[in-house]
């Protein structure tokens, strides 16, 4: 385990570094990947970080500016291919997350095989969850469940989408979820940041198995 390490501005938490790639536990609210209107960027941090050696970052899969966790760049394009190729198949990788969902769904395991749409087309879409604990918003007096998540499929968006289709819509998710209950929790319980992470990373052909703390701000949820 690494320490935090601060590249430009922000604090970044490396969790396994070697010659070929480095995993990172990503901040929620930092882009993976520079674009129009996006002044900091992951890609340009690692750049930052590798600027004294040959090392180039290339990302091999993205999470959400909103979501934090576990990211895997490696460090020049022959590694970025074989990562690909792994990373394509679900039978090869294992993306686990944890969210803090609003409700409970109707069992406490299963999987959501709703299609989704993306750019026009309906696409198969499969997201397997494991519920881990309820409990109780005492400020609003309703309640919550805590998902483990594990993605078949990458879809944009699909876990989010997938829960907020189903009556469970993760906390903070200012794009698809309960917006009115997100406004009260802002206020009553200083809910600010999307609750959702991406906890596991599981590689078996690359003998990578990563596990990454969840931030302090899903503390009040997992904790007691």
């Amino acid at each position: 385990m690494f320490d935090v390490i601060i590249i430009g501005v922000k604090n970044i938490e490396i969790l396994h570094e070697d010659t070929f790639s480095i995993i990172i536990n990503k901040p929620a609210g930092l882009s993976v990947q520079g674009g129009k209107g996006i002044k900091i960027s992951l890609d340009e941090l690692l750049n930052q970080y590798l600027k004294d050696s040959d090392a180039k970052a290339h990302l091999v899969h993205r999470i959400d500016k909103d979501t934090s966790g576990i990211l895997l760049a490696v460090k020049n394009s022959q590694a970025a291919a074989r990562f690909s190729k792994v990373f394509g198949s679900p039978k090869k990788t294992k993306k686990i997350y944890t969210a803090v969902c609003a409700g409970q769904p109707p069992k406490n395991k299963g999987i959501i095989t709703d299609e989704l749409l993306i750019k026009g087309s309906l696409k198969k879409s499969q997201t397997a969850y494991n519920l881990i604990k309820i409990g109780k918003l005492e400020e609003i007096n309703q309640p919550y469940s805590v998902l483990e998540l594990e993605l078949e499929t990458g879809r944009m968006h699909q876990i989010r989408r997938h829960l907020a289709m189903h009556g469970s819509p993760i906390l903070g998710d200012d794009k698809y979820g309960d917006f009115a209950l997100n406004k009260k929790l802002k206020k009553t319980a200083g809910l600010k940041r999307l609750l959702l992470h991406a906890s596991r990373l599981i590689i078996n052909e690359l003998d990578i198995d990563i596990t990454a703390a969840l931030p302090e701000y899903f503390d009040r949820y997992t904790c007691h």
